[in-house]
């Protein structure tokens, strides 16, 4: 028995893969393949030009303003003319609809997450020649400018080298007492601040959450199908994502694709065994998950 054809073409998913691995390139062109799940006949081209002519006008912009080597001042310019000028903000009303996450729909609506908000903010600032590096911040995305000259290529540079802005809200400075507030806001006690947190995020980590919060919302909404499709994208980041790999087996398992659902979930079991993870929480996961394989593998014995 098996559920609906997957969401996901091999010829996307072979794009998608290329793009993200890929270091010539940004993220914007992963991101518009992540937007076709949503939006299977969107053209890429129109909104790889409309960022092109956003860097074109804010690189106009930086050329005459006098603040423009003043150690905020790039980042004074960027924020006037996308959240000013261009009128971008975050989405405060709808934060979990999926348009949020697809990059066409953020450049079309003006609005977004964090993450999204975030990433053309670092597609326009990359196009005129301006370093702005993302940020996983456990809860909030957020930007991060180096300011000091040996921050240049290093992914574990220290936090008091950059200056941290806050895409979802206009672009707010951000130090880093700010951001020990903003990690008690949205984790409070669970997460504990380290400098490591302000580190920045490499290409791979940026898609990767951008995806799995697409994947919560739609698992959320139970569109399982595109749930699905997300966890193949994930799994081409990183084809050792024990998670993904369950979770891709466990959506199987609710579209009825039972062959798929069993492959996965037993390839799972048997890498899972192996880790060091002996919590209750653990155990009492792979107990959960070989029942489903025990109940998948009566299904499939019944159908021969």
């Amino acid at each position: 028995m098996s559920g609906a054809p997957s969401l996901l073409s091999p010829e996307l998913l072979k794009e998608f893969t290329k793009a993200a691995s890929s270091p010539a390139s940004g993220l914007a062109e992963p991101a518009l393949l992540i937007a076709r799940l949503g939006y299977p006949n969107l053209d890429p081209a129109p909104y790889l030009a409309r960022l092109e002519e956003m860097a074109d006008t804010a690189a106009g912009r930086l050329a005459v303003s006098d603040q423009s080597a003043a150690p905020h001042g790039p980042i004074d310019t960027l924020n006037t003319y996308l959240f000013e000028d261009q009128g971008f903000a975050g989405n405060t009303s709808d934060y979990d609809d999926p348009r949020n996450s697809f990059l066409n729909q953020v450049l079309d609506r003006r609005t977004g997450i964090p993450i999204t908000l975030a990433l053309v903010y670092i597609e326009v600032a990359r196009r005129v020649g301006i370093r702005v590096d993302g940020v996983n911040f456990p809860g909030h995305f957020l930007l991060r400018f180096p300011v000091g000259p040996d921050d240049l290529h290093e992914l574990d540079a220290r936090s008091d080298s950059a200056v941290f802005v806050d895409p979802f809200n206009q672009g707010m400075v951000l130090s880093e007492t700010d951001c020990r507030t903003l990690l008690e806001k949205h984790a409070g006690d669970k997460v504990s601040f380290e400098p490591r947190l302000l580190r920045p995020a490499t290409k791979q980590q940026i898609l990767v959450r951008m995806l799995v919060n697409l994947k919560q919302i739609y698992v959320r909404m139970r569109s399982f199908p595109q749930g699905r499709a997300i966890t193949e994208l994930l799994l081409a980041i990183n084809p050792s994502a024990l998670s993904e790999l369950r979770d891709r087996g466990l959506l199987a398992y609710h579209l009825n694709d039972h062959a798929a659902a069993l492959r996965d979930l037993e390839t799972y079991l048997k890498f899972a065994s192996r880790g060091d993870d002996v919590s209750e929480e653990s155990r009492e996961e792979r107990t959960e998950i070989w029942g489903h394989v025990k109940a998948l593998r009566r299904r499939m014995a019944s159908l021969n």
